[in-house]
């Protein structure tokens, strides 16, 4: 009968150590994620792919890790992450004071550079001429608290994703939109009917991260680790030439 017992709690303590998802390794991770904000994260072929989530996979490969994306808003997707929905954000996400609140994230991977983006024949050809102006942008990023803080007098008119906002461009809804340089400039390039234009471009010092859940210290190591592994070997540098040929590479990014 002892003998019987000693089986039956081994095995049950087998089982609970396997169950327990502690080993980020051996788990698959859940990746937060757009499917509409090319080239940085976008859905091509049924697949996640951009800048941001091909860097991520390649993060993945060297740390031996398993991901799995989904799609959501950008404004609801730090809540989510904190909640315990997804393991990781992936969206070029900008590090701003207020965001560490809710995540912890992990080094920089990138800078946030921002456009003015509007309609050929606008009068708008900088931040001043936004003034009074209906303006798009995304709730919650860093175009939204540039265009709130820059610009007071301006309207800003908040949308959840991205297509919605260059919808609202494109049918007049707005006068402008703020938004990041690499998507106004593919906007110009896959819309020549809508006669778009990048009005003006801007580098800011805000870095990019990958977000996780706070005290989340293990998974973070791991992507730390995995991303300084592929800017050592180039992949950094060959994703970022690949889908942001036109973006400036931060020093101490070229391998």
């Amino acid at each position: 009968m002892k003998k019987l017992i000693v089986m039956v709690l081994a095995a049950a303590l087998t089982l609970t150590a396997c169950g327990s998802g502690s080993d980020t390794a051996s788990s698959t991770l859940r990746v937060g994620t757009l499917s509409d904000a090319p080239p940085n994260i976008y859905l091509k072929d049924g697949n996640y792919t951009g800048f941001d989530n091909e860097l991520l996979k390649a993060i993945a490969a060297k740390e031996n890790l398993k991901l799995e994306f989904a799609a959501t808003d950008f404004s609801a997707l730090l809540g989510q992450v904190a909640s315990g929905r997804y393991d990781i954000a992936s969206s070029a996400i900008a590090q701003t004071d207020e965001r560490k609140k809710t995540v912890d994230f992990s080094a920089a991977y990138d800078f946030e550079t921002m456009s003015i983006q509007a309609k050929q024949g606008t009068p708008v050809t900088d931040e001043k001429g936004l003034a009074g102006k209906r303006v798009a942008v995304i709730q919650a990023t860093v175009g939204d608290h540039w265009l709130t803080s820059t610009v007071p007098t301006a309207q800003a008119v908040r949308f959840p994703d991205y297509a919605a906002a260059l919808t609202a461009l494109k049918t007049g809804a707005v006068d402008a939109y703020i938004l990041d340089q690499s998507i106004a400039e593919k906007n110009v390039t896959d819309n020549p009917d809508a006669k778009l234009v990048v009005v003006k471009s801007f580098v800011t010092d805000v870095p990019h991260g990958f977000a996780v859940k706070k005290g989340n210290t293990e998974l973070l190591g791991k992507i730390n680790d995995g991303l300084k592994q592929v800017i050592a070997d180039g992949t950094w540098l060959k994703l970022h030439q690949q889908f942001l040929p036109t973006a400036p590479v931060p020093a101490g990014f070229h391998g």
